[in-house]
């Protein structure tokens, strides 16, 4: 195993005056490409975070606490997607937010105010957006070509840079991020790693 992808995002993190803190690296799962969450969290080195997207899955209440447990013992920071519900269940560490629901992020912050909350973005007016909800970072894609379907126009490193420095938030690369990619990132403002692929490729079993 290689720590390239958390050697990378550290980096990003110290050059972007944010310390340790939020995590400098997020793995994001996925229903399909991360069919086993829990093994790849459990190889994660300590301060690395997970945001876990459950999308309805029927076993998301079981796979949210052994997320938990992993998390409470190696370290991590735990955040679920879209489910404040799951999220106090599971006693994870906040919420990711996707962009249509951004708006929700003053009432989860009245209600939680030690959780971390952080947004999706994939352009200006997103950043926008997530800035004036109160988030405490935004993960903004997609920066490279990814196998994700999202439906969005790649950014490329100078329009990610551009939009980086257009907000105060800190700002995570998502989409295309991998060991290859990562170093592009350095120069651009980035806060950090988000990444499914790239996370899989170096710390899966």
């Amino acid at each position: 195993m290689t720590e390239s992808l958390w050697a990378t995002a550290r980096a990003l993190s110290r050059a972007a005056g944010r310390g340790e803190a939020p995590p400098p690296l997020f793995f994001v799962t996925d229903p399909v490409r991360t069919p086993d969450p829990a093994a790849v969290a459990a190889r994660l080195p300590a301060g690395a975070g997970v945001i876990y997207r459950a999308f309805g899955a029927p076993e998301a209440d079981a796979t949210a606490a052994a997320l938990a447990e992993i998390a409470r013992a190696r370290g991590l920071t735990l955040l679920i997607g879209a489910d404040a519900a799951l999220a106090e269940a599971c006693g994870a560490h906040g919420v990711h937010l996707p962009e249509r629901a951004l708006a929700e992020a003053p009432a989860l912050r009245a209600a939680h105010p030690d959780w971390l909350l952080t947004g999706a973005a994939h352009d200006a007016d997103a950043l926008r957006s997530a800035q004036a909800a109160g988030v405490d970072a935004v993960l903004l894609s997609p920066v490279f070509p990814t196998r994700s379907a999202s439906g969005h126009a790649v950014l490329g490193r100078e329009r990610f840079a551009e939009l980086t420095a257009s907000t105060r938030l800190p700002v995570y690369a998502l989409g295309g991020v991998d060991a290859t990619t990562a170093p592009a990132l350095i120069g651009t403002g980035a806060a950090g790693i988000a990444a499914v692929d790239g996370v899989v490729a170096e710390f899966a079993p």
